[in-house]
């Protein structure tokens, strides 16, 4: 399992790249705009630190309250295969709250309720029963 990012939601990208990059140092590591979901991506990590530990900085280009801690997003590790991964934690009795319908991600929570993205690594696999059929169980 590798490390991949932490998601933190923000309500203004100017003021957060501000924070994060001009004061913190962070630096722009790459951007995505995802029109179809309106969203926009940033990952940002310390100097030479790429790949490494980033943080994501996601700003949903609609409006919204981040109480409750929503402003947190999750943390996310990759993984060598999703499907064995998540079997390995349904047996454990850990709730795939998010199943890897896609062969590339799922969701999980700690016990303190912490969202947990779980990636294939190197891509999606081919989607594959039990988990195209399940359902999204509770919140991620």
């Amino acid at each position: 399992m590798k490390y991949l990012h932490t998601m933190v939601r923000v309500t203004d990208i100017d003021a957060s790249l501000d924070f994060y990059v001009n004061k913190l140092g962070l630096e722009e590591v790459r951007r995505k705009e995802v029109p179809q979901g309106r969203y926009t991506l940033i990952f940002l990590a310390a100097p030479g630190q790429a790949g490494v530990a980033e943080v994501e900085l996601t700003y949903n280009w609609d409006p919204e309250a981040y109480g409750e801690g929503r402003n947190f997003g999750h943390l996310a590790y990759e993984v060598d295969d999703i499907y064995a991964t998540c079997q390995k934690l349904m047996d454990a009795g850990v709730t795939i709250n998010r199943p890897p319908r896609d062969g590339y991600m799922a969701f999980i929570r700690s016990p303190d309720n912490v969202s947990i993205e779980l990636l294939q690594k190197g891509g999606a696999k081919e989607p594959q029963e039990p988990w195209t059929s399940l359902p999204n169980t509770g919140k991620w």
